[in-house]
């Protein structure tokens, strides 16, 4: 069960962030755009992640400043900058795409783990990744590129790209720190560096016009960021990168199925193959298949 632990922590935060559209639409709803939703998120998770651990675990808060490198990079270059070209990316192109082009990060972040951590990129792992990016592509239902330009394909593969980096910076980070102090110091970064060009005052206003509003942002700052954003990086402290970020790649499935039965969204055969192929790529990893015996990692609270 020990050994489960992990997985089971990065597809809980991926449940998690798959049913962040419940909290959007509300949001979404009273003219929030795409930014501003994700400056609420961060503007909630960080002074609440930040009293918390003050309280309950003080220390967890000190790290050395010229650590600070890894927080501007889990922070501002992963959280912020994937935002901003993944909301572009939809926006300027089809949403299906937008989703598509973000999953590209297992990718990324398999060419960056072999380059930078020396991870093996075996058979089971590249298998693991194709039945990912198909199954994801199915999921959104990706049968034509319309809007499609060389501009939003950059961004859109950006978005992927940034996303990505959480993972390598995360594991850069938690070799010398624990999950707590890289949760807390990712959100205070990520809301500092979205701060400036949110519209933060148009936000306040608009919260503040309609109280019932405070819950969702309650709700998409606690459940859908700091519980998720915690849960990932404990189990990317004893999962290779790669096998993390294709377990995480449970978020446009469960996507997907809010759609089916919430939302209504149609129930095509291409859709259903897609949740089938990424449950797959979820599977394919744990299975014993060419598998040498796991290196053992100091646990890290």
């Amino acid at each position: 069960m020990k050994r489960f632990a992990p997985v089971l922590a990065v597809v809980t935060a991926g449940v998690l962030w798959g049913i962040i559209s419940l909290f959007i639409r509300h949001l979404s709803a009273v003219g929030l755009d795409a930014l501003q939703i994700t400056w609420i998120r961060l503007a909630v998770a960080a002074p609440l992640f930040t009293l918390a651990v003050a309280a309950l675990r003080r220390e967890a808060l000190r790290i050395r400043l010229r650590d600070l490198w890894m927080f501007v990079g889990t922070g501002i270059i992963s959280i912020v900058l994937f935002n901003v070209c993944y909301f572009y990316t939809m926006v300027q192109a089809q949403a299906s795409v937008a989703v598509v082009l973000l999953y590209t990060s297992p990718v990324f972040i398999m060419l960056l783990s072999a380059i930078l951590f020396k991870e093996r990129i075996t058979s089971v792992k590249l298998a693991a990744l194709v039945l990912t990016v198909a199954g994801c592509a199915c999921v959104a239902g990706l049968s034509g590129t319309s809007g499609l330009t060389p501009l939003t394909l950059l961004t859109g593969l950006a978005s992927g790209f940034f996303y990505g980096l959480y993972t390598i910076f995360g594991r850069y980070a938690l070799a010398r720190y624990g999950s707590l102090t890289v949760t807390v110091y990712t959100f205070v970064l990520g809301f500092c560096g979205a701060l400036p060009v949110c519209g933060a005052g148009e936000v306040v206003q608009t919260v503040a016009a309609a109280p019932g509003l405070l819950w969702w942002c309650l709700g998409i700052g606690v459940l859908c960021t700091v519980v998720p954003y915690f849960l990932y990086t404990w189990g990317l402290a004893r999962l290779e990168p790669t096998r993390a970020a294709i377990l995480v790649a449970v978020e446009p499935m469960v996507g997907a199925v809010l759609g089916l039965t919430l939302w209504h969204e149609s129930r095509s055969p291409v859709k259903l193959v897609g949740i089938v192929l990424i449950l797959a790529a979820l599977i394919l990893p744990g299975l014993p298949i060419g598998r040498q015996p796991a290196e053992t990692q100091e646990d890290r609270a």
